[in-house]
């Protein structure tokens, strides 16, 4: 009989709805490998379906994690290039349609059928997942695991700043909200040269603290932010990337940006928008969406963790087992930690 391992489950759209249970590791397919989870990094997505604020379907029940790196113990029949053993992270694009035209293209995370792990299907918080190789990514020797689990944010933010974003060494950005994503593009915003200021309230201190070990500055509260801005020449901010993601953020990122300049969003919110989008018009400005990651970012942000040049140490506020999730749940949700790491193994 197979042994079954403990998993963090969401089991219900219903607040609170998470909790352990014991699974089966699950069947791989031909083109699937069986992954040892080693490290698993709570995202503020698994936040928000533990306290049901989310605005995206979900598959109940269903394991949560989708920021996660392991080894390989087992291959589908037909997969190729990977053995057991093998070092690996993965992309959480678990599901695609090869036929749409966005796959098609390269880019399978606009795929509208795509489903992720940790809410389409089971995730990464337990023993084993199944994952198909085509998301696998090799772990290069130097990069512990603990720390490439989270290439995952890495690739959000890369792919926010570096690719959906206009930015030239000297700009000035703000980004707005402090959490693991905001964070991680004001280091990606410094990596491009750029002078960062991450913006967040008074109860984000501790977060913001982290932010100046990527040379970024600390602005709290909404007036800090617009005298930061318009500090050079009155205009405004070059770019702005808004990850915290409600109207009122969306908000003041249209009356910090400076003409010509650029919106970058990439930050989730429910709440409807309320006031007027012409002022994008009046000042000719670009308002992009962000949206996941594909195989070339991860492949970059890769060579950039493993180099040191970008480094996840600053924002890991821990690890804990698997059976301690509520408390790793209960750290980043209070502000009190930037990112929780599960160790299931």
């Amino acid at each position: 009989m197979t042994p079954l391992s403990p998993a963090v489950v969401n089991f219900s759209p219903d607040p609170g709805s998470v909790e352990i249970r014991e699974v089966a590791p699950p069947e791989i397919g031909p083109e699937d490998v069986l992954l040892q989870v080693a490290a698993v990094g709570v995202c503020g997505s698994d936040l928000h379906q533990w306290t049901s604020d989310h605005s995206w379907p979900v598959n109940y029940p269903v394991i949560l994690g989708h920021e996660f790196g392991g080894r390989i113990v087992r291959t589908g029949e037909s997969v190729a290039n990977w053995s057991e053993g093998d070092r690996v992270v993965s992309e959480t694009a678990a599901v695609i349609d090869p036929d749409n035209p966005m796959t098609r293209r390269g880019l399978y995370n606009l795929d509208p059928t795509r489903k992720g792990f940790g809410y389409g299907v089971d995730g990464a918080m337990t023993s084993y997942v199944r994952v198909p190789a085509r998301c696998l990514h090799r772990v290069p020797d130097p990069l512990p695991l603990e720390k490439a689990c989270l290439t995952e944010p890495c690739c959000v933010a890369w792919n926010a700043v570096a690719e959906n974003s206009r930015i030239q060494p000297g700009d000035r950005v703000l980004v707005i909200g402090p959490g693991t994503i905001g964070i991680l593009c004001a280091a990606v915003a410094r990596l491009h040269g750029a002078e960062v200021g991450l913006l967040g309230l008074e109860n984000d201190r501790a977060r913001l603290d982290i932010a100046k070990a990527y040379g970024c500055t600390p602005l709290i509260g909404n007036e800090a932010a617009a005298a930061w801005c318009r500090e050079r020449d009155g205009l405004g901010a070059d770019l702005i990337v808004d990850a915290a993601g409600v109207s009122p953020t969306l908000k003041l990122a249209v009356e910090l940006v400076r003409p010509a300049g650029w919106i970058t969003k990439v930050g989730w919110g429910r709440a409807p928008l309320d006031f007027s989008l012409d002022p994008i018009v009046q000042k000719n400005v670009t308002l992009q969406g962000s949206f996941s990651h594909h195989w070339a970012i991860w492949e970059r942000v890769l060579a950039l963790l493993t180099s040191g040049e970008l480094d996840v140490a600053p924002i890991i506020g821990g690890q804990w087992a698997l059976e301690d999730w509520h408390e790793a749940f209960e750290k980043m949700h209070r502000g009190e930690v930037v990112k929780s790491v599960l160790v299931p193994n």
